[in-house]
């Protein structure tokens, strides 16, 4: 079989392209430590329900007027489904998840963050207006994700 001069110089850079991707692939993943999106605090899901912190599920309100808000994201239910929040504070949101990856986007705002499984998801957001904003699982999570969803409504700080 005979392979023409210019099928021959395209097969090798194809194959020297494929080589170039995953070199960088593995360079970043091993090199680099790339990890998930956090600040890599480690949970085991199995223990999610009895952990001393997200076994239950809150918001607290700290003297210097932030707010931390400590939940979990399971088939097909956010928990606490209804987050209240000062406007114009730092919140601070520590999520993890029992089950699968789940999404926490507060529609409306930049807050969007993966929940991942074994990991625990940790961001801050100060939300400028009061208002009811709605929180929408972005990541498919099994039949009946559509229905999962949650709101946060940020109030005006009482003096």
């Amino acid at each position: 079989m005979k392979v023409e001069l210019y099928e021959r110089i395209w097969m090798a850079l194809a194959a020297v392209m494929i080589a170039g991707f995953l070199a960088v692939m593995i360079s970043s993943s091993v090199a680099h430590a790339i990890h998930p999106p956090s600040h890599v605090e480690t949970i085991d899901p199995a223990q999610v329900a009895t952990d001393p912190d997200f076994s239950r599920p809150r918001v607290e309100v700290r003297p210097d007027g932030s707010a931390l808000v400590v939940g979990t994201a399971e088939m097909f239910a956010f928990k606490p489904e209804t987050v209240r929040v000062p406007r114009g504070r730092p919140v601070t949101f520590r999520l993890t998840s029992p089950d699968v990856i789940h999404g926490y986007q507060v529609v409306g705002t930049n807050a969007n963050a993966m929940i991942l499984p074994g990991y625990v998801t940790q961001f801050t957001v100060v939300f400028p207006r009061a208002g009811e904003y709605l929180v929408a699982c972005n990541e498919y999570c099994g039949l009946a994700h559509h229905l999962m969803q949650g709101k946060v409504i940020v109030e005006e700080v009482r003096r």
